[in-house]
């Protein structure tokens, strides 16, 4: 009865993890650019009890192994996410973009509290100008993190601007009320391997620390657009893409994950019942 309380109770722990990323991706239906997570479970290590010492005793012809295997439960094997396209929704403000291409975010920079600073992905495009001086600004995203040039560099824009053009392959040019302009290309990557992603808060997306040890290099994982490899880039002005989050999908995983759920808790009932009824015993 032990055993099936145990192999219950680790199945259980997952299955609130399960839960957490649904909720999560609920939670994220409205942001711009999210894009959903997934769950896929693995089973945990099997034992296995040899319930006849002596194999030649068994009978002859028999098609099933000798002993009895007895696993342990399940567990959240790995969490994926799903960089298919979500919808474009047409907004007709100049600083608003959507990718049209899956896997290619922008760059951005964020800094930490203890000073330094580090580069991580978005796929939200609505972007902003966030004032420096009187005579300067800077591009930023919704939560204020400063928006990476082709060269890793925040990018600054100088004089009154008046109107703001952004092409395809993400060229940005800012007309300024005396007639000059300033062009600048937006940093922008592609994602090759997202398994090896990390979560970084407010919808952004980064490399993990200790990326070597997991046996692949940044560029495996990321691949910066620049020079002839911008032609790829897909960016569309006016439009901010949805998230790919479907709710009806949602709701069904959030359902069979709390069946589940009830069904290992009810397990726990009927165990602890049944040593119940054991210790009862005259």
């Amino acid at each position: 009865m032990n055993r099936t309380m145990f192999t219950a109770t680790n199945t259980l722990s997952q299955l609130q993890k399960q839960m957490d990323l649904i909720s999560n991706n609920l939670a994220n239906i409205d942001t711009a650019g999210y894009k959903r997570r997934e769950a896929s479970f693995t089973d945990l290590l099997v034992q296995e009890f040899r319930n006849q010492p002596n194999d030649a005793l068994e009978p002859a012809n028999r098609l099933t192994p000798f002993q009895i295997r007895q696993g342990n439960g399940a567990r959240l094997g790995q969490i994926q996410l799903n960089l298919t396209q979500g919808n474009l929704k047409t907004t007709d403000r100049p600083l608003d973009t959507a990718f049209t291409a899956e896997g290619q975010f922008y760059r951005t920079m964020v800094e930490n509290e203890d000073g330094s600073a580090d580069m991580v992905l978005t796929r939200n495009g609505a972007l902003y100008l966030t004032p420096l001086s009187d005579t300067e600004t800077m591009l930023v995203n919704s939560d204020g993190h400063a928006i990476l040039d082709d060269n890793n560099q925040a990018i600054t824009i100088a004089g009154n601007v008046k109107s703001f053009t952004i092409n395809q392959t993400g060229l940005l040019t800012a007309e300024r009320y005396d007639g000059t302009s300033q062009q600048v290309n937006l940093g922008v990557a592609i994602v090759n391997k997202p398994q090896f992603l990390e979560q970084k808060g407010a919808n952004l997306l980064g490399l993990p620390v200790n990326l070597a040890a997991l046996g692949v290099t940044e560029g495996e994982v990321i691949t910066d657009l620049t020079g002839p490899l911008r032609n790829q880039i897909a960016i569309q002005q006016g439009v901010l893409e949805q998230s790919n989050v479907d709710m009806s999908k949602e709701m069904t995983d959030l359902i069979n994950v709390q069946r589940s759920f009830q069904f290992h808790s009810k397990t726990i009932t009927l165990a602890d019942q049944m040593l119940g009824l054991v210790n009862g015993i005259r």
